[in-house]
């Protein structure tokens, strides 16, 4: 079986359940912003050294994270008559715990007296930047999330809370990396 199915070729995609959509469609502009979010997250973690506690501790958030991205991603691929079904699925959803494992982290870096001053400036280290830089791919992909229910897909409540915590998570951890 090949990737190159061509059945793109006409400027269409496949949801989850089979229904065809434009490219461009809002569903897939949101799927696609945390595709990018999950490729930036994986771009930190070659920054890490998994021999250090903190980067271990760190490592295994980001995979966490990763893991939630695709759930969150196949939970958008469904129109929004499938709903319900994808709801009733065995598909992995993000839950309360989730959005707990996030609120935990930023309580736990927030304890650590980080110091800042104002808007950060990125660059400080190739880690705060490439931290920054999936900070930045979160708010695009929390803006074509909230896109969504104008354009007639009802989305989770769990789903914005999960990534607007996400994005302060990552401008925490890239002000941890500069310091």
């Amino acid at each position: 079986m090949s990737i190159a199915t061509r059945q793109g070729d006409d400027g269409t995609t496949g949801l989850l359940y089979g229904q065809r959509v434009p490219k461009d469609h809002p569903q897939i502009e949101a799927v696609g912003a945390f595709d990018e979010l999950n490729v930036a997250l994986g771009a930190v973690k070659p920054l890490l050294q998994p021999a250090v506690a903190r980067d271990a501790e760190i490592a295994a958030l980001l995979l966490a994270v990763q893991k939630n991205l695709v759930a969150l991603m196949g939970e958008l691929a469904c129109a929004e008559a499938d709903v319900a079904r994808y709801a009733a699925s065995k598909f992995e959803k993000i839950v309360p715990a989730d959005l707990a494992r996030i609120d935990a982290a930023l309580a736990a870096l927030e304890a650590r007296g980080l110091r800042f001053d104002g808007w950060a400036t990125p660059g400080a280290n190739a880690r705060a930047a490439a931290f920054d830089t999936a900070r930045v791919v979160a708010r695009r992909c929390e803006r074509r999330l909230s896109a969504l229910p104008a354009h007639g897909r009802s989305v989770r409540p769990e789903l914005r809370e999960f990534v607007n915590r996400l994005s302060d998570l990552l401008w925490l951890l890239a002000r941890e990396a500069e310091q």
